[in-house]
């Protein structure tokens, strides 16, 4: 058996979306629900969360966004940079939480503490633009943990794997121009699915072309092309980058019942999937896999999608 860490704090249900909006404070009992009730929570390591210092989310976000973001928070404003980010007081305070207990989460599996570790925090991350919000998301969270690694341990070449079913642009973007961090997504486009970008020829540029890789999936197709797709676009991708680390930006968004997409992966799909990244970890990154909630809004199905996340994490 692995050993596991859990991010789970109760502070980043502080983050209030206001009535009506998919990302809620819910998302996150369920998780734990789900976890507790498959009998995982005593075979896993807890993990609390501190906030980041504002260094590391320099590393990927500029200095006024972030005093932006503070003073909009400050000034009570309910929305920031998008009628899709909806917010409250709290809501930086509460990303500054949720990117800290990231990075204390990767100290721990640095220093072998950790084999792995499954961070559910909120706001999610990858949507996050250098200088703007999107998506839910505020700080990049798995963008800026990448940057951490490479800074805190000299860790040269970080892979990022994105299975949420909406494209990480912002992820992309911050690293489109850079060979040390390989980005890989597999995602829903076209149909309505947002943002819209992630097609299959975006490569990166520059120094980073060519450690940049989009698989993307039409709406109505499921399981069988997911492992299509892995087995032929990421697979042979990583073997060749050959990651140190591994960060996965794990949404669970593309279940058939969730309705925040038209895919139509079941549980045993995403089980796949995870199975494949921990074969991947185990070749290249010593087991070394930190994986980030990002989205997933059927609470019905949340609890046992992560209830099979963490028990592969656990179990390989």
């Amino acid at each position: 058996m692995n050993k596991t860490g859990y991010l789970h704090d109760e502070r980043y249900q502080q983050h209030e979306t206001g009535n009506y909006h998919p990302e809620v404070p819910t998302r996150l009992v369920r998780i734990y629900q789900g976890i507790e009730a498959a009998g995982l929570l005593p075979k896993l390591i807890p993990l609390s969360a501190s906030p980041a210092d504002l260094k590391w989310i320099e590393l990927v976000h500029d200095r006024p966004y972030i005093e932006r973001f503070e003073k909009a928070c400050q000034a009570g404003e309910n929305r920031f940079d998008s009628p899709d980010n909806q917010m409250c007081s709290r809501t930086y305070e509460i990303a500054l939480l949720a990117v800290g207990g990231i990075l204390d989460a990767a100290d721990r599996v640095m220093d072998g503490t950790l084999d792995n570790a499954f961070c559910a925090v909120r706001p999610p991350g990858h949507h996050a633009e250098t200088n703007k919000a999107m998506g839910f998301c505020y700080f990049n969270n798995v963008a800026v943990a990448a940057r951490y690694l490479q800074k805190q341990y000299r860790i040269s070449r970080v892979g990022i794997i994105d299975f949420d079913v909406h494209h990480g642009n912002g992820t992309q973007h911050i690293f489109e121009g850079d060979s040390t961090v390989y980005y890989y997504s597999i995602h829903e486009h076209p149909s309505f699915a947002y943002p819209g970008t992630g097609r299959e020829f975006e490569n990166g540029k520059d120094f980073g072309f060519g450690f940049t890789k989009n698989s993307p999936v039409l709406p109505g197709q499921g399981d069988k092309e997911y492992m299509d797709l892995v087995q032929k676009d990421l697979v042979p991708a990583f073997r060749e980058f050959n990651p140190e680390v591994i960060l996965v930006s794990a949404g669970f968004d593309a279940h058939k019942d969730d309705e925040m997409s038209d895919i139509n992966l079941s549980t045993d799909g995403f089980s796949w999937i995870m199975k494949t990244i921990m074969e991947m970890a185990r070749h290249s990154a010593k087991g070394r896999i930190i994986s980030v909630l990002e989205g997933g809004y059927c609470l019905r199905r949340l609890p046992e999608l992560a209830a099979s996340h963490v028990e592969i994490l656990l179990n390989g």
